[in-house]
């Protein structure tokens, strides 16, 4: 129960690669929803209203 994260946890976290493509891949999640004009939540709105 010491170690509570694996070695390859650890290898991820502090691998700056990874990092940095994680970041990019959730900044592109944000962008093309707010670019989107949150469509993902408006569609499903409008569909129960009609």
């Amino acid at each position: 129960m010491i170690q509570r994260i694996s070695t390859y946890q650890r290898f991820k976290m502090m691998n700056p690669i990874i990092q940095f493509f994680r970041f990019i891949y959730l900044s592109l999640k944000v962008l093309t929803i707010v670019a989107g004009g949150h469509g993902g939540t408006r569609k499903v709105h409008q569909d129960s209203h009609k």
